[in-house]
């Protein structure tokens, strides 16, 4: 926190996990990008308390990092967590009328969530966010899978809730705003079959509908290091906010 200007607990909503923490710059701007970060955990655990590792190498470049609190089962079910979500932005955009560009990061469920954010019609919130990137990290695309199994006792979703809140079957054909956003889907190597499957299937669908994608899989790393590896400024991931388009360039090389 010595790096950032922070503001923790900032309710965008009357919920009680309706809150985001909030990392600045320490350099005062008139603009900066932002950095929208959303925690996994099976969207049962876990919460953006555990969330600002990532926040020294951002605030160190001038980008702003903000973790996103949302209701985890079996207190919230999964209609909810997704409009939590898209609120969140919606009250972020309100806040810094200035920002410099959105970018979402998520991780596992979060990357589940960030990836449903892409596929929101603004018009229902007043706003539309300037979303110019996205880095999607060992997500979750398609919900119907995880309908038998242990993970779905606490989420209790029906196959209706499942299939409408898969990004899978949500994508729709890029907008020219939608199509400048470059969305960077990466999957670690000793991710499950299943973690590796969606993530490619799901990056392949997008650039079918017209969206720019990368997809990126990291040598080396499991579902979670591929992550927590977001503290280390020299790790590839965390090479987003200004420099997304040039980052994922440089990665779609290597």
């Amino acid at each position: 926190r010595g790096s950032a200007r922070t503001s923790l607990h900032v309710p965008y909503g009357d919920g009680e996990r309706e809150q985001l923490d909030i990392y600045l710059p320490t350099e005062p701007s008139a603009t900066f990008p932002l950095l929208v970060y959303i925690h996994g955990g099976y969207w049962q655990c876990l919460s953006k308390d555990e969330s600002g590792f990532a926040a020294p190498p951002l605030v160190s470049r001038g980008v702003a990092l903000v973790a996103v609190g949302y209701d985890t089962a079996p207190k919230g079910h999964m209609d909810a967590m997704v409009l939590q979500v898209r609120r969140s932005l919606a009250f972020l955009v309100e806040r810094y009328p200035a920002i410099r560009g959105v970018y979402l990061c998520g991780h596992s469920a979060g990357a589940h969530l960030a990836a449903m954010v892409l596929s929101t019609d603004w018009t229902e919130y007043g706003v539309v966010p300037d979303i110019k990137g996205a880095v999607l990290v060992s997500g979750v695309y398609d919900l119907e899978p995880i309908l038998h199994t242990y993970v779905n006792d606490a989420l209790n979703m029906s196959r209706e809730v499942a299939q409408r809140n898969s990004p899978m079957l949500c994508v729709t054909p890029a907008a020219p705003a939608a199509a400048a956003c470059e969305v960077l889907v990466a999957v670690a190597q000793h991710d499950s079959p299943e973690f590796r499957r969606q993530s490619q299937e799901y990056g392949r669908a997008l650039r079918a509908a017209g969206w720019s994608v990368t997809l990126l899989d990291l040598a080396g790393v499991d579902h979670f290091d591929i992550i927590e590896k977001l503290s280390e400024e020299s790790y590839v991931l965390t090479q987003v906010g200004d420099g997304l388009p040039s980052a994922l360039r440089s990665l779609s090389r290597a």
